[in-house]
């Protein structure tokens, strides 16, 4: 048994391409330049960086399942709680000695029976959240005129928004913002653990920078001019261009950038707290996000089943080991419930993954390996959508009565031209990665898209292709 510390960090709504590191051009998109994340680069610098890593069933509760169980959810539950018959890496490695311990503002843990905090020695709940229901609107302090557009108030968006901005009414020294709290805490947390060292396990979760993106004052004039009124904190789903102006997206895109940026300065305290204790070295610390987030990239914001794109799917991912050993950058392609049973092979437990259906990358990480997964599938339970992809390729399965969808992404990132026409056999290709399991998804919803037990029709513009497997 190897006697290391695990430390999971996981930051809600965080684009890979707004993490510094791996955005080195600081490419601009649409006007607005993209985070700056010092902190996260730090620890890139002395990781294994993953280029190609995915989530698999969507969104926030699922990912956390996938994370902590090591199991797919995708195509087999929705948005739920726990079971009693999930195992969690709390709770396996509790039962091997480890110090176990969750801190967090992602309310949706605290619903109810949702059980994330289970194995854990000690969980901390940091209200206020989004729409959590801690305070009562409306807000005192704060207009919320000066946070939504006419159209957001014709459809109601405004509740919402008032909803949060009642949470965050008594906020004034930069202290008080959520990323602030929960990486402090965390930092505590190590600080009082830390005679533990070898036997720790803390999971911090930030849900930061997901929406609303309100970060401290001081680092919105980095991004945005301070006199810009409204300042839309939380955009709303559809078509922008329904419900808000070219500039008025700019100024979201704006507010993403500040809030990251913020998020990153207060993981930078958590790092050196792990650094200044002793306890950073010895250590398998894990930086990861669920999922990224549209910011009008293909004409929608927020999440949804039908944005299987770059800007949803490709999320930062990067493992440091002990010592910083082995850093690099790596194009092996990896999705979440693989970390699991790759935590539990480097700490000894390897026995305990016979059941998990995510794969181990310990040759990648130890070995220098450079393959892992041939293809990734991502999708949400609900939706129909489905998107298969190889490293090369992407393809994104439509309902019927839509175009499927073919993009390059070694010369085609922002997955502006589908190719599904020109390239039909590597369509068929990747839809034949689905198989029988995820093709019952198809076959429940979509009546008769799946023609008879192992093959399915790719849709093109100019023709239907039938693919069997």
């Amino acid at each position: 048994m190897n006697k290391h510390n695990l430390i999971f960090v996981v930051m809600d709504s965080l684009r890979q391409d707004h993490v510094s590191f791996y955005n080195k051009g600081r490419e601009v998109f649409r006007g607005v330049p993209p985070a700056f994340t010092p902190n996260i680069d730090r620890l890139a610098k002395e990781s294994v960086v993953f280029r190609d890593a995915y989530p698999s069933g969507l969104p926030t509760v699922p990912q956390r399942t996938e994370l902590v169980t090591g199991q797919f959810t995708l195509p087999y539950r929705p948005w739920a709680p726990l079971t009693q018959w999930d195992r969690t890496a709390g709770e396996i490695l509790r039962a091997k000695g480890y110090v176990t311990g969750l801190i967090t503002d992602t309310y949706h843990f605290f619903r109810p029976d949702y059980n994330f905090h289970r194995g854990m020695d000690s969980f901390m709940w940091i209200r206020g959240n989004e729409y959590d229901p801690y305070n009562v609107p409306p807000p005192k302090r704060r207009k919320v005129e000066d946070y939504t557009n006419e159209a957001m108030r014709k459809k109601g968006w405004d509740k919402l928004v008032e909803k949060y901005l009642s949470n965050v009414d008594d906020f004034e020294r930069e202290e008080d913002w959520f990323a602030a709290r929960v990486f402090t805490e965390a930092s505590k947390w190590i600080v009082k653990n830390r005679e533990h060292d070898g036997h720790i396990f803390l999971w911090v979760d930030s849900f930061d920078p997901h929406e609303p993106w309100f970060p401290p004052e001081q680092y919105m004039v980095k991004y945005l001019d301070p006199m810009v009124k409204p300042k839309l904190i939380m955009p709303m789903g559809g078509n922008a261009k329904d419900w808000a102006t070219e500039e008025e997206q700019e100024q979201i895109r704006r507010l993403y950038a500040a809030e990251v940026t913020y998020v990153d300065r207060w993981f930078g305290h958590f790092l050196d707290t792990l650094r200044d204790t002793g306890v950073l070295d010895n250590s398998l610390l894990f930086l990861l996000a669920d999922h990224g987030h549209p910011l009008g990239d293909h004409g929608k914001f927020l999440k949804g089943t039908d944005r299987m794109y770059n800007e949803l799917l490709k999320i930062p991912f990067m493992v440091r080991l002990p010592g910083g050993e082995k850093a690099r950058e790596t194009k092996a392609m990896v999705t979440i419930p693989d970390v699991l049973p790759t935590v539990l092979e480097f700490l000894g437990f390897k026995e305990d993954t016979t059941t998990m259906a995510g794969k181990s990358f310990m040759d990648v990480l130890l070995g220098g390996e450079e393959k892992h997964r041939s293809y990734v599938v991502s999708g949400y339970h609900e939706g129909v959508d489905r998107c298969v992809r190889d490293g090369r390729y992407s393809l994104i399965l439509r309902p019927e009565g839509q175009p499927d969808e073919l993009y390059d992404l070694t010369q085609d990132p922002k997955e502006t031209r589908n190719l599904v026409d020109e390239r039909p056999e590597e369509a068929k290709r990747l839809a034949s990665y689905l198989g029988i399991f995820q093709n019952t998804r198809y076959r429940s919803v979509l009546g008769g898209r799946v023609q008879g037990k192992g093959s399915i029709v790719i849709k093109g513009v100019q023709g239907r292709y039938e693919v069997s497997y």
